[in-house]
């Protein structure tokens, strides 16, 4: 696994995991369309667990303490954990998880998924015991099921990835090898998206209005099939129009918001090929395909400059 590192010494041991973008057909994908994620290696998650004798400590910036008294918001973590160990007939004591994350939680970018698959992988390193990629993707789930409902599984399948996945529910998983250099950009807006309520709205949605929502998530689906194309095949401006009509059908579906428009809009002002939200929507993050790399750096400066609360332009290519 390329994503991976765990180490121990003595009593110490370290998993790492970095994060995730959706680059085209999220909330469709929920719903049985394809979707393409692309694993994003400038912010990620370390976990460290140490010997301490007594009940599960936790040290992570939401919270400090046992794990039995860990706040709500991490109860997937917590679960992950006691999982964890009872997966490998090990009692749940004795140890303390400290998290260090860069990643900004609820933007899109996978950071649930990646603080449980760094914990998973750290536990283990730490039992010196061994774990398949099954054994990681299920353990990692469970914390997944507590942020998002019910999740699609793409975000743990992308973080243990090197490469951009296609991904379809119930499908067996494909990976996608990009043909060229794709400049990309991720602009964060400075709200928090919440991906589990934007969820419910379009499956609301599509209650209400199931031949006309159904459509938009069909064309979606449609729209990712043509973007495959595209970055198998080197073609950017192609991408970047999909990019583009993906953003158009959320729009439609509600999921995003002003503050991603302007963003997204500006971006198209400054020459990105195609611009759109990445993630849940309604707050989290936009991704813009920049001309090439000087455009990309230019790109990354004026987003800064027009508000963006981090930009971190990035290079996908065939690794």
């Amino acid at each position: 696994m390329s994503a991976e590192k765990a180490t121990t010494s003595e009593q110490t041991a370290i998993g790492i995991a970095h994060s995730k973008l959706i680059l085209i057909g999220e909330h469709a994908v929920v719903h049985g369309q394809p979707a393409i994620a692309i694993p994003f290696p400038l912010v990620g998650v370390e976990s460290i667990v140490d010997y301490v004798p007594g009940p599960v400590q936790i040290n992570s910036t939401f919270y400090t303490g046992p794990i039995e008294s860990a706040p709500e918001s991490l109860e997937g973590v917590v679960t992950c954990i006691k999982e964890t160990t009872s997966h490998m007939q090990l009692p749940c004591e004795d140890f303390m998880i400290r998290i260090k994350s860069s990643i900004p939680p609820g933007k899109g970018l996978g950071s649930s998924a990646s603080v449980a698959i760094a914990v998973v992988k750290s536990l283990f390193a730490f039992f010196g015991e061994k774990y398949t990629e099954q054994n990681l993707l299920d353990l990692s789930n469970i914390s997944e099921t507590y942020a998002h409902g019910v999740p699609s599984g793409i975000d743990t399948l992308t973080i243990t990835s090197g490469s951009p996945v296609w991904y379809e529910k119930d499908e067996p998983i494909n990976f996608i090898t990009p043909e060229g250099d794709f400049h990309f950009i991720v602009a964060d807006s400075g709200r928090v998206g919440d991906t589990r309520s934007a969820v419910e709205s379009v499956a609301s949605l599509l209650k209400s209005a199931p031949r006309r929502i159904q459509h938009k998530l069909d064309r979606i689906g449609e729209i990712t099939h043509r973007a495959r194309n595209a970055l198998e095949t080197a073609s950017k401006h192609l991408l970047g129009q999909m990019l583009n009509e993906a953003q158009r059908e959320l729009e439609a579906l509600g999921v995003s918001d002003a503050g991603l428009n302007r963003l997204i809009y500006f971006a198209r002002q400054e020459g990105a090929l195609g611009a759109k939200l990445t993630g849940g929507g309604n707050g989290g993050c936009i991704i813009a395909l920049a001309r090439n790399e000087v455009h990309s750096r230019q790109l990354a400066e004026k987003l800064r400059k027009f508000g963006a609360n981090a930009v971190w332009p990035f290079v996908l290519r065939n690794n």
